[in-house]
């Protein structure tokens, strides 16, 4: 599963669990001492998404499945693979917190829906299991923090997707530019190669990307919200993040990305924008490659990481991904953990990029694939520099479903009010999505 929409689905699951809350938690169907049996044969239930290009990941699955099944006898592994519609996937995770029954084994989420899923209480903590796995301390700190509630761990992270600024290297060598290093620099590329070419849009941004922009509001050093003892407060309209808004949301105009034709613009619509060769840069994912490669723009872009104001300097990225749960009504909770470490070890992630180009989360391996294949660089540089996440907080889902971020910067981008009273009314709705969990 990719990163669009995926936060939609929590924030239908978290909805629920507040209206009804016990009904969302399997805790009360599961044996005495809220524990589910921990059975070491039979069939080990997995549910993995159903992505684009499917056919790669299930063989690769496959694998991993006739080598555990050898080394586990009496053990039968079953995957099956949801749908990833945010709305059918809420449904069907609901449906397993609600009946432990139903409930796999082993379950893919995004890391995003890791705060709603804990907070209805689905999820086994698996802190103490991981302890144990050989791979552990190669574990990129920051996305192993992206699995972590309160303290404790309730998901392996499996793997990762970053952004990086693509740019139209024909483009930048007619206009006798390098690849920016800096946000003035970046700036400065957007008005020279728009005047050369003024039906080319300088950047792609959207004012529906929130991943787009905040890369702008950490380097500026904001967030979104910070630690208030033990719950958070909106740190949207701090001057820092004010700072980044302010970067991001000048980029659209007549150089850059108009207003008019980029404020409802989504991070999807910014790959197309640029694979069509309508636009000189855009920030994408890693995953977006393929679709660049199928556009007007094959051969002609490469890729540099997202540069900070400070020359040289990376911008934080977001760092996206899936995890690896382990249910808490699991039957079979050791099998899955051993299962879930299988499929993240240094092997089965290596073999997990070759057929989805997913980035590892193991920094040997991530190493690895960027030593073999140079388009990744950039993003591993990303990672290296330091990545960020949104606040590990069932309210996330909230305030992505409320989309408070792209309303504060269409208000910016369209004129209707300025960043901070644009910042101010958004901060004011997230810290009242903090209080209301």
């Amino acid at each position: 599963m990719r990163l669009i929409g995926r936060t939609a689905a929590a924030a239908v699951l978290t909805a629920t669990c507040i209206a009804a809350a016990a009904a969302c938690s399997p805790g009360t169907a599961l044996p005495a001492g809220d524990k589910a049996a921990d059975e070491k044969t039979g069939t080990l239930q997995v549910w993995l998404y159903n992505e684009a290009g499917n056919a790669a990941k299930e063989a690769v699955i496959g694998k991993a499945v006739t080598e555990f099944q050898a080394s586990h006898q009496g053990v039968t592994v079953n995957v099956s693979y949801i749908d990833t519609d945010a709305s059918a996937r809420a449904a069907k995770m609901k449906g397993a917190f609600n009946d432990p029954n139903s409930a796999p084994d082993l379950v893919e989420f995004g890391n995003t829906d890791l705060p709603g899923y804990v907070a209805a209480g689905g999820l086994a903590e698996i802190g103490a299991d991981l302890d144990r796995w050989k791979d552990k301390a190669d574990l990129d700190p920051v996305i192993a923090g992206t699995a972590v509630v309160d303290g404790k761990t309730y998901g392996l992270p499996w793997w990762v997707a970053v952004r990086a600024l693509y740019f139209r290297t024909d483009l930048f060598t007619e206009a006798g530019l390098a690849a920016p290093t800096s946000y003035d620099e970046l700036v400065a590329a957007t008005q020279k190669i728009h005047a050369a070419h003024p039906d080319t849009f300088g950047i792609a941004v959207g004012g529906k990307y929130t991943f787009g922009a905040l890369p702008f509001v950490w380097d500026a050093g904001g967030d979104i919200a910070a630690k208030d003892g033990t719950t958070y407060k909106a740190a949207i309209n701090s001057p820092a993040a004010q700072a980044g808004i302010k970067r991001y949301t000048d980029l659209f105009g007549e150089n850059g990305c108009p207003a008019q034709q980029c404020a409802d613009l989504t991070g999807g619509k910014t790959v197309d924008l640029f694979a069509a060769g309508k636009s000189a840069m855009a920030i994408l994912p890693n995953s977006s490659r393929s679709k660049v490669d199928a556009g007007a723009v094959k051969e002609k872009y490469g890729v540099v990481p997202l540069p900070g104001a400070k020359a040289g300097s990376i911008a934080p990225a977001f760092a996206g991904g899936n995890n690896l749960g382990v249910m808490k009504a699991a039957k079979h909770r050791t099998l899955a953990v051993e299962f879930a470490e299988l499929l993240a070890s240094p092997a089965y992630q290596g073999q997990m990029y070759d057929a989805m180009g997913n980035l590892p989360t193991l920094k040997s391996v991530s190493a690895a694939v960027a030593a073999k294949d140079a388009f990744l660089k950039p993003f591993t540089d990303t990672i290296a520099a330091g990545t960020k996440f949104v606040p590990l907080d069932q309210a996330w889902a909230q305030i992505d479903a409320q989309a408070v971020i792209p309303t504060m910067l269409q208000q910016v981008v369209t004129g209707k009010a300025d960043v901070a009273k644009a910042s101010g009314d958004a901060a004011t709705q997230i810290t009242s999505a903090f209080a209301a969990h």
